[in-house]
């Protein structure tokens, strides 16, 4: 009933009452979804909402007094509660990279906040670092503005783009849902999802890549399973953008499905570790060079598995140590 219930909706293409629905009353913003009438396919409602808000948001602007403002907040966090320990900071090079790694924790990615917030520590904004996120955590209420205003922007080649060109570092998570989403059996194996964007990013904007490895993001909350049958029949990668519809055990809500941020992280340790730059060629030719993509591909995601089975043999016990 549930899945059926679920795939009614992301299928549908009946127009809502968008305004007052979704937006703060009185804001006076009503974005028109216009659907034709002849057979071509339709906007479902879901991956229309996604893309308004998206639009709507993107006036706002990197904040650094929102970071200032959330400056003891984070420290309490990073110190008693997740008590990271992050090392490897003599490998960054000098001018601006693109950082690449793992994160987990299905929407509340824990270990890539804890990565944002301690760079904000060492550097003290003399060296901006751009996280990146996925368009559907963009899209949400409050969150949405609140993950603009302390410099996250969304995961695609414009905006990466935009911040190398500023001179910012950025940090990317080429595994996106598939990556941060994974069952609990794989919590320490490397999830790049075979996408190789980032390489010819890289390419295109002259900078070196920065693996970095991490772990205890996992024990934040445990995916039991993530389902990927079901997000499937419920059509969620063309919707959501999303491979996954995560089965998870976490607090307050005990076993659901977490198809939005629901839970509350547990305070595992979280360890990271940045390791040696990866020198990659900037001669544009190589950005089509499958063979040279897919050999750096290969280097970066060896490389970050390494670094993270190294982290691992450190663990005494889940969640504690």
């Amino acid at each position: 009933m549930l899945q059926n219930s679920l795939k009614k909706f992301f299928d549908s293409k009946t127009e809502l009452p968008i305004n007052g629905l979704f937006t703060p009353a009185g804001s006076g913003y009503s974005p028109k979804i216009n659907y034709k009438t002849d057979n071509k396919e339709q906007p479902c409602i879901a991956k229309q909402f996604i893309k308004n808000r998206m639009d709507n948001l993107s006036k706002y602007k990197h904040n650094t007094k929102k970071l200032d403002e959330n400056s003891v907040f984070w420290d309490l966090i990073l110190d008693y509660y997740f008590r990271l320990e992050m090392t490897g900071w003599e490998h960054l090079p000098d001018k601006a990279s693109m950082l690449v790694g793992i994160h987990s924790g299905t929407w509340l990615t824990m270990d890539a906040w804890t990565l944002c917030a301690q760079w904000r520590r060492i550097f003290n904004k003399k060296r901006i670092l751009n996280a990146t996120a996925h368009d559907v955590l963009m899209s949400l209420p409050m969150l949405g503005k609140y993950f603009r205003s302390v410099g996250v922007i969304p995961a695609n080649r414009k905006s990466v783009t935009k911040a190398f060109a500023k001179g910012h570092d950025v940090v990317i998570w080429p595994g996106g849902e598939v990556d941060a989403m994974r069952s609990w059996s794989k919590r320490d194996k490397v999830i790049l999802g075979g996408r190789t964007g980032f390489i010819r990013q890289a390419i295109r904007s002259g900078v070196s890549i920065v693996p970095v490895a991490t772990i205890g993001g996992t024990e934040t909350v445990f995916v039991l399973s993530e389902c990927r049958k079901i997000a499937k029949m419920l059509n969620l990668k063309k919707h959501l953008r999303c491979e996954i519809f995560p089965l998870v055990l976490g607090f307050p809500f005990g076993v659901t499905f977490e198809v939005l941020p629901m839970h509350i992280p547990l305070p595992a340790k979280i360890r990271t570790k940045i390791l040696e730059p990866i020198k990659i060629d900037n001669d544009p030719d190589k950005e089509n060079d499958n063979d040279y993509v897919m050999k750096k591909y290969r280097e970066i995601e060896n490389c970050i598995q390494e670094g993270v089975n190294h982290l691992a043999s450190k663990r005494k016990f889940p969640i504690y140590n």
